[in-house]
């Protein structure tokens, strides 16, 4: 690779911009009304004809925000607005009691036992993804849709595993026309307009969803009578799961929107956190062979296993470099209920409080280089700021399936990695754009490459 070459990013933008203007673009890609000074400073702020903003690129502000003071800082109105008709008041969106004993009752799920049973599920997603892709070999192929596949699979195996009756399909479907309809701000949004006035664009794909939701009730009433299984899928352990203080179970309404805010969240950004691992591979060959020599030396030609994990240190410094240049939730955005401080700067209730992720993490106050991709940044993951580096968040609402993401983006890389090799094509590098999460535009393109090797042995 070329030395001074540098992965795709957003042009950010260096005028201001008008209200109009800043609409159309935000509608195009929310990232670009990002101020390229915010790669520079710790803090901006400005405003529109009705709100106050800032950005807050500052570790200590972001820690405040996201832990400190979290009771103060409630997700967007807009951000609730665009959500809610799909995932209901779920963990994602519910705040205050309401979301703390949910968090209760669902925490439990997520325990490294919980999430290492889930291991082989992953590693059959690999396996299928290798039939694919040996299909390919020799021919281009986007990577983007591949992986969106595989960790369709996975998500909803260990979600609505065994329920043959569900359609998942048509629930893919239906969240795909969700996101691509209604995920995108209005001028309603950027002006500051009271969110209880409709949006005309966010009533398009209300019956898709209305079916979704009645396909996943129907699934969940009838695994409430069917009989236990020998190891318990997601669903499975939120039936039997309660919040330890109150004793509250979920609701089927409550389960199944939880459940849909798990397959949403669970599948589009690992396959986004895979389809960029595998293009900056691709991008980068030297990385890409190092990781290759590390799966290979680990795996001996069988899948990737849970306690492989551990061991594939440099597969897992690639991914949290792909989740630092092309973090999947680029843009969080906070309201301010109460008068504060942020960087020495005066919050006002109401306020909107945005941490533009993308921003924060190629910010040159924070990293060295932030726009190259450099993997070996990760090699003591202690040296970094934990709100320098927050792709999952931070803090209460950290996202409570982390920890299963990584796993299976793990699993899956690695056992792609040691089986194939992918490489870059000219004028087909992806473009970063941010709609509900931040994809590459027109696909991830590559060329694939069936490796000769030790025979496949599948997890």
């Amino acid at each position: 690779m070329d030395a001074q070459a540098l992965p795709p990013k957003v042009p950010l933008v260096t005028r201001p911009m008008g209200v109009w203007e800043s609409l159309q673009t935000a509608r195009r890609n929310l990232i670009e009304i990002i101020p390229d000074i915010a790669t520079r400073q710790p803090m901006i702020s400005g405003r529109t004809a009705i709100v106050r903003w800032h950005m807050v690129m500052d570790p200590g502000g972001n820690r405040q925000v996201l832990k400190d003071n979290l009771e103060n800082y409630p997700k967007s109105d807009v951000t609730k607005n665009i959500l809610e008709p799909a995932i209901g008041k779920s963990l994602f969106n519910a705040e205050g009691a309401h979301w703390r004993w949910q968090r209760r009752t669902a925490t439990p799920v997520f325990t490294h036992r919980n999430i290492a049973n889930l291991a082989p599920i992953m590693g059959m997603a690999a396996d299928r993804s290798s039939e694919r892709l040996t299909q390919a070999d020799g021919r281009a192929v986007d990577l983007f849709d591949e992986m969106v596949t595989a960790t369709f699979e996975v998500i909803s195996d260990v979600t609505f595993s065994g329920d043959e009756g569900f359609d998942r399909a048509g629930v893919h479907t239906a969240i795909d026309n969700y996101i691509a309809q209604t995920a995108k701000l209005s001028l309603f949004d950027i002006v500051g307009v009271p969110t209880w006035v409709p949006r005309p664009g966010r009533l398009i794909s209300s019956g898709a969803i209305k079916n979704m939701k009645r396909l996943a009730d129907d699934a969940i009433n009838a695994r409430r009578t069917a009989p236990d299984r020998d190891v318990p899928d997601l669903l499975d352990l939120l039936l039997e799961g309660e919040d330890p203080e109150t004793k509250r179970q979920m609701t089927t309404a409550e389960l199944r929107d939880n459940l849909l805010t798990f397959i949403v969240a669970g599948h589009e950004t690992t396959a986004l956190t895979l389809a960029w691992s595998l293009y900056l591979c691709a991008f980068d060959p030297v990385v890409q062979e190092k990781a290759r020599a590390e799966a290979q030396a680990v795996l001996q030609g069988r899948t990737a296993t849970a306690d492989d994990v551990p061991q594939l240190k440099y597969i897992r410094q690639i991914i949290d470099e792909a989740l630092r240049l092309y973090p999947p939730a680029a843009f969080l955005s906070r309201t301010a209920q109460k008068a504060d401080v942020l960087c020495g700067r005066e919050i006002r209730p109401g306020d909107t409080v945005a941490l533009p992720i993308y921003a924060l993490h190629r910010n040159e106050l924070l990293w060295d280089e932030p726009n190259a991709f450099r993997p070996e940044r990760f090699e003591d993951p202690r040296a970094i700021d934990r709100f320098a580096y927050l792709p999952f968040g931070d803090g209460p609402r950290i996202c409570i399936g982390a920890s299963f993401a990584l796993q299976e983006a793990v699993i899956i890389l690695a056992t792609l990695l040691s089986r194939f090799r992918f490489k870059n094509i000219p004028g087909r590098d992806p473009k970063p754009v941010l709609i509900l999460t931040l994809r590459p535009e027109g696909g991830v393109w590559l060329e694939v490459e069936k490796l000769d090797g030790p025979q496949v042995q599948a997890a």
